[in-house]
């Protein structure tokens, strides 16, 4: 018979315990377990070790000079057991730890950057790592604990938490639709200058959908392209020519009338905002509690048309 390489921790925690209780009863008691699983593990470590730990007789039971000194070792064992225990479930029932977060650039500066403060004072033993950027990120490769993403679809091997819609719209400078005229279709839009996001979750094409059901799809041309969606706002503003900007860019300019929604009858794909992690049974308490913050927080719909 093979003998595991692995010390038997549960044999010397139950003779510790019989060493203390002075009996497999009381030891069984105490652990609630049975009298005949304690006798069992007893009977495997002596057989481990080649040695009885017990002198049994029919009036009494006492260690041997050899299971009085393995007692003793036992014991310590069983209290770093027990301390190692206890400081774990200190750690997983209390938010602290450091956190390494990916969220997209224009959304974390325009909505995550001014609440994290009450973050860090709700949770003083959390660290955020801030990752910023309009790429996406592979969670379990680059090694982040989670991450915001606004997207149509989120990654089905991630775990997801639906915080909001984020509709996008198509718009454009009362300037630029002077000079250029309106488009009153998705096919119109050939002939205007089309600025690009090169991040877009989806292919650089923009799909419409109209109230009745119909779809056109079209590949924007146009002077610029940018991997930041802020990019394409001074380029905007300046009327140089029509771009899909997400809700939380748009609204504010289109609420001061600074940028004008075209094709308001043709939808673009509406998406959300996010919360992802890795797939994992049970997630640290710090990461629960970020996505309950950040639900709290960001969950509410900021536009009327979202």
């Amino acid at each position: 018979m093979s003998i595991s390489k692995l010390p038997d921790f549960e044999g010397l925690a139950l003779l510790a315990k019989v060493a203390e209780e002075r009996s497999f009863a009381g030891a069984a008691r105490s652990l609630n377990l049975s009298v005949a699983t304690v006798s069992r593990a007893i009977a495997r470590l002596e057989l481990r070790l080649g040695a009885q730990v017990f002198n049994r007789s029919s009036r009494k039971m006492t260690l041997t000079d050899f299971g009085r000194r393995l007692a003793e070792r036992a014991a310590l064992v069983l209290a770093e057991a027990e301390q190692a225990e206890s400081a774990a479930r200190e750690l997983s029932s209390r938010p602290r730890g450091t956190v390494n977060l990916a969220v997209p650039m224009s959304f974390g500066l325009r909505e995550l950057s001014p609440i994290l403060p009450q973050f860090i004072r709700r949770y003083p033993e959390i660290t955020l790592n801030l990752h910023l950027s309009d790429a996406t990120t592979d969670l379990i490769g680059d090694g982040y604990d989670a991450a915001l993403r606004i997207a149509a679809l989120p990654d089905s091997s991630l775990i997801a938490r639906r915080l909001r819609p984020v509709n996008r719209y198509l718009v454009a400078s009362p300037g630029y639709v002077k000079r250029n005229g309106r488009p009153q279709s998705p096919s119109e839009l050939n002939a205007h200058h089309c600025l690009g996001y090169t991040y877009r979750a989806r292919t650089g094409t923009w799909h419409f959908t109209h109230a009745d059901g119909q779809v056109a799809s079209v590949t924007p041309v146009g002077p610029l392209a940018v991997n930041n969606i802020d990019a394409l706002v001074p380029a905007l503003l300046d009327g140089l020519g029509i771009a899909e900007l997400p809700s939380f860019v748009a609204d504010p300019y289109v609420a001061d009338r600074r940028l004008e929604i075209l094709l308001p009858e043709w939808r673009l794909p509406g998406g959300g905002l996010y919360f992802v992690t890795p797939s994992a049974r049970v997630r640290p308490v710090r990461i629960e509690v970020l996505g309950d913050f950040l639900a709290e927080h960001l969950s509410a719909s900021r536009s009327p048309r979202d």
